[in-house]
């Protein structure tokens, strides 16, 4: 049984760190899914128009969205002898799982409209089944440490698993299932290989889920058992959740993910159109480029808390973000306007590796950060409010990524759509001005979108000294039995 010394110091076993980022598997091979595959799955392969699969995906993400505060705020209050978080996280193993697979099983011969239905459903039902998850798991974060740096590190642990996990099912996916060819029989046109692909991904998400869980179980009686919340009209809960959320210390990274979820979600459903269209590349050089995130997570951890105790967490990942930007958006412009290497061109993959690996790392130290950004408000929160809510911040940030990255999926779709992009499209055979088209709107709006993140996210006010001081604050009203929010400022 730990001490209180002990969780303040915050120090965990490196073996607590393993299990609690294995769970985050699960949603990098989901992730991996949903951004790579999915939308050139229903568009080219099944036949579904590329505008109703940006909506059915967008709709998902949004319904599932919605939900995500509940599980939080249900999770912040639930209690029971497994503690607040992992009876949710057990009851999503075999859900996820067995939705998972079904999503890449449609119908044969169904219309339009069918098809629209089911991918609806199962994309709605796999992400509201990993929520379920995923929001307790995360809240975690915040309870099992309150130290300023370590819960750094133990992000960086949950976006190992996470993103390394993806990219390997990405690499497979492209060396192993799919031929070099996309039209050749076991192609990525072939509809035989995503089911091999279902077969083996959704059982690993399952089985990464059920480690995670089972393996934290022990942790349950370490925690901070906070009483249970008074019980108080449905409008006063709704305001409470309202004035936590958009609480000063939490509104700009609640607002600034905002427009880089619009971006993440464009980049992720259109990337493989122009890996695929305007880069040409063969099955095997996208296995390559998506191996790149390999050396792009590696080098995250390595310049992720070095930076951050350098320059401190907020301009670190300001300065990420900016080249995040840079790194997406140079090699289409310098192609746009001549001065980058043709598709024949032997320095065409090394250099698209580069620039990949970049945007990887750039992305994941920025994504680590941000994320222990968001476990500091919940401490400043709680000394403000009195308010434990952990589920309730946590998934106010996942309710927006999913919400409006889903958007960005729909704009993909509409954009598409608007550039006049063939549905059943064979690499090569694309008319250059469609593909260029598409490519100055995909460089516009990441350009856009990032920019605006970049601005309100620069009112983040949160520093070091201020988690310090809320943290002793806390520890000292509660050694003293006070309330949190007694005679707090």
């Amino acid at each position: 049984m730990e001490t209180a010394a002990i969780r303040k110091a915050g120090k965990l076993p490196w073996r607590t760190k393993l299990v609690y980022g294995v769970g985050t598997i699960a949603f990098g091979i989901k992730d991996n899914g949903f951004n790579v595959l999915l939308m050139i799955y229903y568009n080219q392969v099944v036949g579904l128009p590329a505008a109703w699969v940006g909506l059915a995906i967008m709709i998902a993400m949004v319904a599932d969205a919605v939900l995500d505060p509940v599980v939080g705020q249900w999770s912040d209050s639930f209690r029971s002898k497994w503690g607040r978080r992992h009876p949710f996280m057990y009851a999503s193993i075999v859900p996820v799982g067995i939705l998972y697979f079904l999503l890449w099983s449609p119908p044969n011969g169904a219309s339009d409209t069918m098809l629209f239905a089911y991918l609806l459903i199962l994309t709605s039902g796999t992400r509201i089944a990993i929520g379920i998850y995923e929001i307790p798991s995360t809240a975690l974060l915040a309870e099992f440490t309150q130290d300023y740096h370590e819960r750094t590190v133990l992000v960086a642990y949950r976006f190992f698993f996470g993103v390394v996990g993806g990219i390997l099912m990405g690499v497979f996916v492209f060396s192993v299932i799919f031929a070099d060819d996309p039209t050749a029989p076991g192609g990525l046109l072939d509809p035989s290989g995503y089911l091999k692909y279902a077969a083996i991904a959704a059982p690993l998400m399952a089985i990464s889920i059920l480690v995670s869980t089972a393996g934290t179980h022990g942790r349950i009686a370490t925690l901070v058992a906070p009483p249970p919340p008074p019980k108080e009209p449905l409008i006063q809960t709704v305001r409470n959740m309202m004035g936590t959320l958009f609480h000063r210390t939490n509104a700009p990274l609640l607002l600034g993910s905002i427009f880089g979820s619009m971006s993440g979600g464009l980049s992720a459903a259109l990337n493989i159109y122009m890996q695929t269209y305007f880069w040409e590349l063969s099955s095997r050089q996208i296995a390559l480029l998506t191996s790149s995130g390999l050396l792009g997570v590696l080098l995250a951890f390595v310049v992720v808390l070095p930076l951050s105790k350098l320059f401190g967490k907020k301009w670190t990942t300001l300065t990420l973000y900016f080249i995040t930007m840079l790194t997406v958006v140079v090699p289409v412009a310098l192609r746009l306007i001549g001065l980058f290497p043709s598709n024949e061109s032997a320095a065409l993959v090394p250099l698209l590796f580069a620039f990949t690996t970049v945007t990887i790392m750039a992305v994941i130290a920025a994504a680590i950060l941000t994320a222990s950004m968001v476990a500091d408000v919940t401490d400043q929160i709680q000394l403000k409010t009195g308010r434990q809510s952990e589920g309730l911040i946590f998934s106010a940030t996942t309710f927006v990524n999913k919400t409006v990255s889903g958007m960005g999926i729909l704009v993909s779709g509409l954009l598409l759509t608007l550039v006049g992009f063939p549905d059943d499209a064979q690499p090569g055979a694309v008319e250059m001005s469609t593909v260029n088209e598409l490519a100055i709107v995909f460089g516009l709006s990441i350009a856009g979108f990032v920019t605006m993140a970049l601005i309100i996210m620069s009112f983040y006010p949160v520093s070091r000294a201020d988690h310090q001081f809320a943290v002793d604050e806390l520890a000292r009203r509660r050694a003293e039995g006070l309330s949190p929010q007694k005679g707090a400022p």
